[in-house]
């Protein structure tokens, strides 16, 4: 009888007294390519992290390489975010460094960490051009670490893996941050490497998967079961929410008609323009979805809304009815924004409970560093009991399961009620019941006429308040149109960034 690829037998896992999995037992045979699924904070992150060696369970787990095969007897984990570091192997960022071209130098270029990469495994440079073309990453050779966004970074570390191609291939949510045309090539890639005899361990709550996988997965009260593929995706179901807090019921207090305006606005980085010529007005009160494909220019844009690139000064931008540079401070902007980005939630303060990270949101901090008034205090309280938190106040935001940790950092983001909500793929990562009832949230908490940029690649997992868009293409405004239910309907078939 055939030896099976990896047997896991009467897995458990216990973290801060609480049973994650329990006697989990699983069977991996050769040729069994694998989608993992589950309810946010099931154990699927912490299962991959056994099974690569990155964590220790209680129970018997077992990888059987084939001696013969002529990939790597490896299991790789690429993680849901990559943690790089700077040239003296410092990890500790924060997020406004990313467009600080000084500080960016810190850091090594895509270009020499794939050198770097290559040396320690024994890979050739020439094996990864086609991979990086595929999913359309060679241009950012010479970009630093620290200046790539969250879906670039999800690139290069696809771009390793599929390029070393182990013998057991763990992905978790491997389309994090990938627009439409990168998520099919990354299909077509996974198909290859399958072929090639890697095997794969995909987790993900998508539909749109691999031609190669054959088997589904699913983590429920700490074991594992098989699935059919109609399983994998959940069922679309609204929920019941409570009635808002009434101090979010009143409408923000606006400074000014005119939230953002540029003109001709334009940031390069070296030679490399990044945007060109940008003009946009955002009015109060309206609700913009910015889309474009990685690298378009999306993150850097909303850079210079929310007051952290420092270009914004050689440009002609106006924020809240003030031009920058006038006198007001990067805090003095903050006072009126509301945001959740990837990198804000990578670099937040991770010894902050679930109530000290709601009511940093006063003081637009990382964490707590002071103590709130009693009507501040009060407000924090409705906000944690409107998002269905009481029970997990006193927890550290970073135990949570990643749904209940987005839904903190919204609330966080709104406690002020601000003039300008920014929530730049807040989504990213969460399955199709935690998108909409996110995004359910959005709407009734935009529906006192707080203005709003959300940035999404799929315009069916949006709020249904969004208005107008704004597509980037190469750094260029490509599209600025104002959307009705027909047109949303209409792109939401085609997906198209």
């Amino acid at each position: 009888m055939k030896e099976s690829f990896v047997s896991i037998q009467d897995l458990t896992l216990t973290h801060q007294h609480k049973s994650v999995l329990k006697d989990l037992n699983w069977t991996i045979n050769t040729g069994e390519q694998y989608v993992l699924f589950g309810e946010s904070g099931s154990g699927k992150t912490s299962l991959a992290k056994i099974i690569s060696g990155q964590l220790c369970a209680i129970g018997e787990l077992k990888v059987n390489f084939d001696n013969n095969s002529h990939l790597p007897a490896e299991v790789l984990f690429v993680e849901s975010w990559y943690q790089f570091k700077n040239l003296e192997g410092v990890a500790n960022f924060y997020y406004q460094q990313r467009y600080t071209s000084q500080q960016a130098k810190d850091t090594l270029t895509v270009h020499a960490e794939l050198v770097s990469y290559g040396k320690e495994k024994g890979l050739h440079l020439d094996q990864v051009e086609p991979i990086l073309e595929a999913l359309n990453f060679a241009s950012f050779a010479s970009s630093q670490l620290i200046e790539l966004s969250s879906g670039e970074h999800k690139k290069l570390q696809l771009v390793k893996a599929l390029w070393l191609k182990p013998q057991l291939l763990i992905i978790d949510q491997p389309y994090t941050g990938l627009d439409a045309a990168s998520r099919k090539n990354l299909n077509l890639l996974l198909d290859e490497v399958s072929e090639d005899g890697v095997q794969l361990i995909l987790i993900s709550n998508d539909t749109e998967l691999p031609t190669s996988i054959n088997r589904f997965a699913e983590i429920k009260d700490g074991k594992i079961g098989m699935s059919h593929a109609k399983a994998a995706t959940s069922v679309s179901v609204e929920k019941d929410l409570k009635e808002i807090p009434d101090f979010l019921k009143e409408s923000p207090l606006y400074s000014s008609e005119e939230i953002v305006k540029m003109v001709d606005v334009n940031i390069s980085y070296g030679e490399k323009q990044v945007l060109k010529k940008i003009n946009w007005v955002v009015k109060a009160g309206e609700k913009w979805l910015l889309q474009g494909h990685n690298g378009s220019g999306k993150s850097t844009l909303l850079s210079l809304v929310n007051g952290d690139h420092p270009q914004s000064y050689a440009n002609e931008l106006y924020l809240f009815g003030n031009r920058r540079g006038s006198g007001e401070s990067i805090w003095d902007i903050k006072q009126h924004i509301g945001l959740i980005s990837p990198e804000f939630h990578w670099y937040f303060d991770a010894s902050a409970t679930v109530w000290q990270s709601i009511a940093s949101g006063f003081y637009d901090t990382v964490g707590l560093f002071q103590q709130l008034p009693y009507s501040k205090s009060q407000q924090v309280d409705e906000l944690v009991d409107y998002f269905g938190l009481t029970g997990n106040k006193n927890e550290l935001l970073t135990s949570l399961p990643l749904g209940k940790q987005r839904l903190v950092l919204l609330a966080r983001t709104i406690i002020k009620n601000p003039e300008l909500l920014i929530l730049d793929e807040p989504c990213q990562g969460l399955d199709q019941q935690q998108t909409q009832h996110f995004n359910q949230l959005v709407d009734e908490l935009c529906s006192n006429g707080m203005t709003l940029i959300y940035v999404g690649h799929f315009e069916s997992q949006l709020p249904t308040c969004i208005e107008k868009r704004i597509l980037l293409e190469k750094g260029e405004v490509k599209v600025v149109e104002s959307l009705n239910t027909q047109t949303r309907h209409c792109e939401a078939r085609s997906n198209l960034v």
